[in-house]
């Protein structure tokens, strides 16, 4: 049950710049100019993390010349909040307890914060060049079902600029029906900075989606996944997720433990198999 997961990376072009006009062109200079500066740089991941933090203050600074209206403005805003708590929750190395280690070194950690709960942290290479798995969990975000046993369905609901997505999910029920049907109402934040991708979002209120019958409207977030080339082999992707995740409903801790981590391994795998049919299908 991949939660608002999903959305990310959009750098700007010179097609959009040649569109903009006054302020909003030179906002969009000025952003992207930090950006070409970031993308020669070096940083280790907690100095990338504090300079995403930096530039998404000055983005959300700038939207406010951005003809959005006050509804779109509050789910940009939402998204800019769940990529900065997701960056801080990564950022902060300590306390971090092993869930599970896979053979093929794919591990799944967790620990415990006090206004969020548990969460998890799946961390994995993926034998594909960023802008690949990219197009997958971006571009294609809609097929995930397709492919991903975990998830049912995800519907784009509404697009805002090109960094935000509302989306809604519904997730697969599990084996044995262990977990009931849930679905999840979710704004996404999609970021790029230099050669890292970071896609973040949290559970929202959508007027035109309201609970659904025979489904648990579940809650998530902070959430995010980050995708950089893995170094010293840019034909490799290290994807980290962090999951946050409340299932609402009667459900022992150690149940909704065991399938949330579960849950990390078995996507890593079917998401692998997916980049192989489709690089295959592309050759």
């Amino acid at each position: 049950m991949l939660p608002a997961t999903s959305k990310l990376c959009a750098a700007i072009s010179y097609r959009h710049l040649r569109n903009m006009t006054g302020l909003r062109r030179q906002a969009a200079v000025a952003i992207s100019q930090e950006l070409s500066k970031l993308a020669h740089r070096s940083a280790g991941p907690s100095a990338w993390i504090n300079q995403v933090r930096r530039r998404s203050s000055l983005l959300s600074s700038r939207l406010e010349e951005t003809p959005f209206s006050e509804m779109e403005m509050s789910y940009i805003k939402q998204g800019e909040e769940a990529l900065q708590k997701s960056l801080s929750i990564l950022g902060n190395l300590d306390g971090w307890k092993t869930e599970t280690v896979v053979g093929n070194g794919d591990k799944v950690l967790s620990k415990v914060l006090p206004d969020v709960g548990k969460v998890f942290r799946l961390e994995v290479v993926v034998d594909q060049p960023l802008d690949t798995v990219y197009s997958e969990l971006v571009d294609n975000m809609e097929q995930m079902g397709d492919w991903n046993p975990n998830v049912k369905e995800i519907k784009i609901l509404q697009k805002i600029g090109k960094d935000t997505v509302i989306t809604h999910e519904k997730a697969a029920a599990t084996p044995g029906n262990i977990v009931g049907p849930r679905d999840f109402v979710s704004v996404r934040c999609a970021k790029r900075r230099g050669s890292t991708c970071v896609l973040a979002g949290m559970s929202t209120k959508y007027g035109a989606m309201p609970e659904q019958e025979g489904f648990v409207r579940a809650e998530n977030g902070p959430t995010c996944m980050v995708l950089r080339p893995l170094a010293g082999s840019p034909s490799q992707t290290k994807l980290t997720w962090l999951l946050s995740i409340d299932l609402k409903g009667w459900l022992p801790k150690t149940i909704i433990n065991q399938v949330l981590s579960q849950t990390q391994v078995d996507f890593a795998n079917h998401l692998r198999q997916r980049l192989a049919r489709t690089v295959a299908a592309g050759c």
